[in-house]
């Protein structure tokens, strides 16, 4: 009986026992890639905004604090979106009849809110209060970054688990002294060390530490 397999079989053999593992590399490796790449992230990555606000301008050039278009970033769990009234208190004086402002305008006029679209957002089964974490001496620019360096927002870090894990492990590399969690600007002198004040008074001193990495810190 003449045997069902040809000559070249032998190497269609060897070459599927090599292609499987190869292409299961190959595809592990591509999904890592796009797991943490910008495109998956947001890393980078500039939002269309109904205005294209610019924090250097407001922050850098103007010296708003961060605390007037976000009111409640001190004592509740969100920093709050500026209502158009805040956008107006300025701009009702101020460029009234820029292009670019047409949005605000109108919004102002109908009483419709501005839709912002959301550049930092963690999944919906994870919780974070800033309130809890301005308390603790949190800088800002340790989770946003140098916002008043930017034209145009955007996301510096990707918020997966890890990199929240690796801040409650060491929490003394993002802790600023209290009068300086919005300064976006503020160094830690020369000399310092992580986790303590130009002073030398530890900042880590009325941190909890218990906890912090525990599944209920941040799922509930």
């Amino acid at each position: 009986m003449a045997s069902p397999f040809g000559p070249g079989a032998n190497a269609v053999a060897r070459g599927v026992v090599l292609l499987v593992p190869l292409t299961i590399v190959v595809l592990s490796v591509a999904g890592g890639v796009y797991w943490r790449s910008s495109y998956r992230t947001g890393v980078g990555v500039v939002l269309d905004q109904p205005v294209p606000f610019s924090h250097k301008h407001h922050v850098s050039g103007l010296g708003i604090d961060c605390r007037y278009c976000h009111t409640t970033v001190e004592e509740s769990s969100t920093a709050g979106m500026p209502p158009t009234e805040t956008c107006m208190n300025c701009h009702s004086q101020l460029y009234t009849d820029s292009p670019m402002l047409a949005p605000v305008r109108q919004s102002w006029e109908t009483d419709i809110p501005l839709r912002w679209n959301r550049v930092h957002e963690v999944p919906g089964f994870a919780y974070f209060d800033h309130s809890v974490h301005i308390a603790a001496g949190v800088g800002c620019v340790s989770c946003h970054g140098r916002v008043d360096q930017m034209p145009l927002v955007s996301k510096q870090h990707t918020l997966f688990m890890q990199w929240c894990l690796d801040c409650h492990r060491h929490p003394e590399g993002a802790l600023v002294p209290h009068d300086k969690v919005f300064d976006l600007g503020w160094q830690r002198p020369s000399g310092a060390g992580k986790g303590a004040e130009p002073s030398g008074v530890p900042l880590m001193d009325h941190v909890r530490t218990v906890g912090l990495t525990s599944c209920s810190a941040c799922h509930r």
